[in-house]
């Protein structure tokens, strides 16, 4: 397997990540009806649960790019540098979400959008 390819498990998993900040230690979480108890959240409950849907909105064109070069036959080099480049700044946007700092995750969500996107023309 290819370093960009262990990056799409990596991206993957990444939602996850953002959705145990959001439960883990939480008072009154409700396992039944976690979505509901989740809509309630506020602070960075509610932030690390945005983080998580936006996760996964951004993994299929991330997964989708991966594929695509590698059946493209694109540089194996630039197209793993690229897929780090993804798990990077989405781990930046997740904790920055998290943190409330919301022009550093605009400018992590540009950069992990813009490298995949990049992927494609990497196998041009």
């Amino acid at each position: 397997m290819t370093i960009a390819y262990w990056c799409v498990l990596v991206a993957g998993m990444l939602p996850y990540v953002a959705t145990l900040t959001a439960k883990i230690g939480a008072r009154g979480f409700d396992n039944r009806n976690p979505r509901d108890w989740l809509a309630g959240q506020e602070g960075f409950r509610r932030r690390a649960n945005a983080a998580q849907q936006n996760s996964f909105e951004a993994l299929p064109l991330f997964a989708a790019a991966v594929v695509i070069a590698h059946l493209a036959g694109g540089p194996q080099a630039r197209i793993d540098m690229l897929a780090m480049v993804f798990v990077v700044a989405r781990l930046c946007y997740i904790a920055f979400y998290v943190a409330d700092l919301s022009t550093l995750r605009s400018l992590a969500w540009f950069a992990g959008i813009g490298s995949a996107v990049a992927i494609f023309f990497a196998a041009a």
